[in-house]
Order: C-alpha cells, then structure tokens, then sequence
C-alpha cells in the first residue's frame, strides 16, 4: 500500500496522531460522564474507554498490542484530561456543544491515525479505510452507549461515519498516487474535520430512508 522506506515516517507521525486523539477524546468523555453526574473515577474511566476505546478495537482485529499497553503514559494523558473535566465542566455554558465540537476535533485526528497503522502494516485498501473508521467512530460509540446518550454517530442523517469514511478514502487515493504518507494523513485529517464541521455549523446531511405508506389493501408489515 506503501512505497518501501516510507515506514519511518509513518513511525514517526503515529505517536504524535495517538496522543493528540487520546486527549481530545478524553476531554470528550469526561464531558459525557458530567452530564451523567458521575464520581471521578466514573470520569477517569469513560475518559479512558472513549480515549483507548477504538484504537484497542483496531490493534485487537490486527493483532497487535493495544498501544497503550506499550506506552501507558496514554492512560496518565486521559486521566489528566478527566480530573481536569471533573474539576472545570461547570465553566461551560453548552457541555453538550463542546462535546461536540471536541469529538469532531478528536475524529480527525483518530482517523488519521487508524489509517496510519493500516499503512505501517503494509494492508490494502480496504484494510486502510475499515481501520480508519474503526479507529475514529468506536471509542466515541462506547462512550455514548455505555452512558446512556443517544451515540453521535447514529444521530440522523448527520454527518460522522461518513466523514471517517471520506477522510480515509482520500489518504487511500493519495497512497495510491506515491504521495507522501504524511501529506496523505494530513489531507486525511482535513477532509475529516472539514465534513465533520460542515455538518455541526451548517447542517450538511445524508437522505436518511423514509418509510413508504402501503397501498391500498396490501399486508401490513
């Protein structure tokens, strides 16, 4: 999927997408968690499940060790980010808004960062773009399940799944065309954050299915 030699720049590139998305996902599950007004170690640990949740999803399907158990400092990071939520949540005036807006921050950089690891792994395409949603969507899915919110990624007819998809299928075509890898995971990231933004500040949806109404004297289903 790549050309050789171009490992090393993926190596170096990874630790940074990790920790940037293990933060931002963090602050957004401490949010979570003090809109379900839980004690702090209720925060630390959905912080923790929605920082780690997806990459693990991923390294598991690979069958690589889960980062964090190699670096576990990714832990400390999320835990930070949960005591500073438990202690500062009060001061936002939409803890839901800013949810939001961090989770689309953090599925920018989650993607990038599956997709990365796809590269690094020398898997083909479809490989890249499973890895990249995974990666960016699952953590942020077990957040909200786990505390009761309707996910955000299911919510209708927005924008999120997609945008993962788009993001990764952009780093797949650059791969592809011999671009660099972190001009492609940068590009990644753009488009992610673009469509993902567009859909928060102005509405950009999918047709969501419609129920037909029967005809006259057909079954009911």
């Amino acid at each position: 999927m790549i050309a050789p030699g171009l490992e090393a720049s993926v190596a170096t590139i990874l630790p940074v997408l990790d920790y940037a998305s293990v933060a931002v996902f963090a602050l957004t599950g401490a949010l979570v968690a003090s809109r379900s007004q839980l004690d702090i170690v209720g925060f630390i640990f959905i912080a923790c499940l929605t920082a780690v949740g997806g990459g693990t999803l991923r390294d598991v399907i690979l069958g690589r060790p889960p980062v964090w158990i190699g670096d576990p400092a990714l832990l400390a990071v999320a835990t930070l980010a949960a005591v500073l939520v438990f202690f500062g949540a009060h001061l936002l005036e939409s803890r839901y808004r800013a949810i939001e807006w961090l989770d689309a921050l953090a599925l920018a950089v989650a993607v990038p960062a599956g997709v990365g690891v796809a590269f690094a792994e020398g898997l083909g395409w479809p490989v890249v773009l499973v890895m990249g949603m995974v990666t960016g969507c699952m953590g942020g899915l077990m957040r909200d399940v786990v505390c009761n919110e309707v996910p955000l990624v299911l919510k209708q007819g927005e924008l999120y799944v997609t945008c993962a998809f788009c993001g990764a299928g952009v780093a797949v075509l650059l791969g592809l065309a011999g671009v660099e890898v972190w001009q492609a995971l940068l590009a990644c990231g753009g488009v992610t954050l673009v469509l993902r933004a567009g859909s928060l500040g102005f509405g950009w949806r999918l047709p969501v299915y419609r129920a037909r109404p029967p005809k006259p004297g057909s079954p009911k289903r």
